[in-house]
């Protein structure tokens, strides 16, 4: 319990250090791929000059991931939030601050995403691209909601709560956590360039506005508390009904498409819903 308790209270303490100065790198980036599409543009439409400078990274960054299209497929579920959620269900018991981060920046980011791929408009590679010169793994995405990137906002959004929930103390340890959680996201965010479904750019400035949305985030959660009574007890049936909902659903997943990474959430969803109704369980007994 001592040590639930500790445990519970680094995180609380590491999210109070989320200041918004961190903010500062990510605009710094979409600054200059800003500048980047501005200096390449040669004057001609917008949605073409897009794609024209990054076709051949698209193109070569797509055969290279395809050669191993059922780890692509898989990592690219992760960009569903129904996926990736349940991963990290498990702390709404050890660590509650993390999910109201997660929900907070999970709504920032539905509004900001929906908003911008409404604004840009860019037509998908299966849009625009001969379908022949590049793999596609899964559906054959054709809509005009290339940027930004969905999945990897929403992955980054995931990220970046574990990122800043779980810091080490020491300097040399926080800077190989950042790199490594850095860089499972961005493994898991180019995947949407190796089923072809992205462009480069698309997935570099999603997983850059996630990380941006979820710092602002974390910041509503941890200065409002609006979500502070995930950790009551008293509201654990709720998160047992919708657990049971979401099991059914990821059932569901596995009977349309038999993914391994549909059995981890599964898994991880059974064992949180296990702890959450075994206090009522025992109480009955």
């Amino acid at each position: 319990m001592k040590n639930n308790s500790r445990f519970k209270n680094s995180v609380i303490t590491n999210f109070m250090n989320v200041k918004y100065g961190l903010l500062i790198p990510p605009f710094l980036l979409l600054f200059l791929c800003g500048l980047y599409f501005l200096f390449s543009n040669t004057g001609g439409n917008y949605v073409d000059e897009y794609v024209n400078i990054q076709k051949d990274l698209f193109l070569y960054l797509n055969s290279e991931l395809a050669k191993f299209p059922d780890l692509q497929f898989n990592l690219t579920q992760l960009g569903d939030v129904l996926i990736f959620f349940p991963l990290v269900s498990i702390f709404i018991l050890y660590a509650p601050k993390v999910w109201e981060a997660l929900l907070t920046s999970a709504l920032l980011s539905l509004i900001v995403s929906a908003t911008l791929k409404k604004l840009f408009a860019i037509p998908r590679p299966a849009a625009i691209l001969d379908n022949d010169s590049f793999v596609i793994i899964g559906r054959t995405l054709t809509g005009k909601s290339s940027l930004p990137s969905g999945h990897s906002i929403a992955t980054f959004v995931v990220i970046t709560v574990l990122l800043f929930a779980f810091m080490p103390q020491k300097n040399k340890h926080k800077i190989f956590w950042s790199f490594l959680i850095l860089t499972i996201g961005l493994i898991i965010a180019f995947s949407r360039v190796g089923v072809g479904a992205h462009y480069p750019l698309d997935v570099i400035i999603g997983s850059t506005i996630g990380y941006i949305v979820t710092i602002i985030g974390i910041r509503i959660s941890t200065t409002t508390n609006w979500l502070s009574w995930i950790s009551n007890k008293k509201y654990h049936p709720i998160f047992i009904v919708l657990l049971t909902i979401w099991i059914c659903v990821i059932i569901q997943k596995i009977t349309t498409a038999n993914l391994l990474i549909f059995y981890f959430a599964l898994l991880a969803l059974v064992i949180t819903l296990y702890l959450l109704s075994k206090p009522y369980v025992q109480r009955k007994s």
